[in-house]
């Protein structure tokens, strides 16, 4: 029978090999982009690559295999005064992006707000938000996060076919909610 000393040592390697397994898990399937200016950074999933695009958003990345999965960034300017909170709540704000970008009149589409919520990350606030997409032949799932800084709004959304939703939800959710203003 094992000393109480020989035991000790193995349950504490044992279980430090435990918790660093279970840190690169959630870290796993990610590689990190910087803006070049060092204003912002977010995660995206590894094996997406990025694609340059002439007009619209900032930063574009796909899935290599599942090409109609896309992470954008878009950046528009805003009142150098004005703060997320100004904009309305996290409901409020989800509701017109869902009319004005999303699903605005004409476009042919149709976008529910499931869920808006807002989180704090060091001084800034930002609004997590989540969309299901009717298009006339398919159906899509949305999350988005937004966020004011020095008259900028930045927004981040990572979209996919319904079907793909329940396996890429858990990893959708990590790119978001990566998203970090940096200075």
């Amino acid at each position: 029978m094992a000393s109480l000393r020989t035991r000790v040592p193995r349950l504490l390697v044992a279980l430090l090999a435990v918790l660093l397994v279970g840190c690169s898990a959630a870290a796993a399937g990610l590689n990190s982009f910087q803006s070049p200016d060092g204003r912002y950074a977010f995660l995206y999933p590894t094996g997406w690559t990025r694609v340059q695009v002439s007009e619209g958003p900032q930063v574009v990345f796909h899935d290599l295999i599942n090409s109609d999965e896309t992470l954008s960034l878009v950046i528009s300017d805003v009142n150098p005064t004005n703060d997320l909170e100004n904009l309305g709540s996290a409901v409020a704000v989800g509701e017109r992006l869902a009319r004005v970008v999303i699903a605005p009149a004409g476009s042919g589409r149709d976008a529910t707000l499931v869920e808006a919520v807002e989180r704090q990350d060091g001084s800034h606030t930002f609004y997590d938000l989540e969309y299901a997409v009717h298009l006339n032949d398919r159906d899509r799932h949305e999350l988005a996060t937004v966020v004011i800084d020095r008259g900028r709004l930045y927004t981040l959304a990572a979209s996919t076919n319904e079907l793909r939703w329940p396996k890429v939800k858990t990893l959708f959710h990590q790119v978001i909610t990566s998203f970090t203003l940096q200075i």
